[in-house]
């Protein structure tokens, strides 16, 4: 039986990348142990990881993660206020397969889609 699943998603820096999802997103820090090239970040139900990858080129970095959310409106609201990465498509819209989305993009360009479904 299948149970979760937890993106793993490039970071040049763990500091950096530590203080964007726990101080601009509100997710915290998860498991006892510190691994200088390993991050894992929870908030409610959502579990993402990081590994460590200094040389990555944040322009042609393509990880993806789509959240779901019954509060899209308060998330868009909030990352709006803090001035985040939101690519120019990215911002809140109606899709036609019946999703309202906006996205944003992380310190090293990981792309996070935040979703909520409007059919019943």
């Amino acid at each position: 039986m299948l149970t979760a699943i937890n993106p793993k998603l490039p970071m040049r820096n763990k500091a950096i990348t530590k203080d964007f999802y726990i101080n601009k997103l509100g997710f915290k820090e998860l498991g006892s142990a510190d691994y200088a090239e390993y991050l894992m970040v929870q908030k409610e139900n959502i579990e993402i990881h990081f590994f460590e990858f200094k040389e990555l080129n944040p322009l042609e970095n393509y990880g993806q993660v789509y959240i779901r959310t019954d509060h899209i409106e308060e998330w868009y609201d909030m990352i709006l206020l803090q001035k985040l990465n939101i690519p120019t498509a990215g911002h809140l819209h109606v899709k036609p397969w019946g999703q309202k989305e906006f996205a944003l993009l992380d310190p090293d360009h990981n792309s996070l889609t935040f979703g909520q479904s409007l059919l019943l």
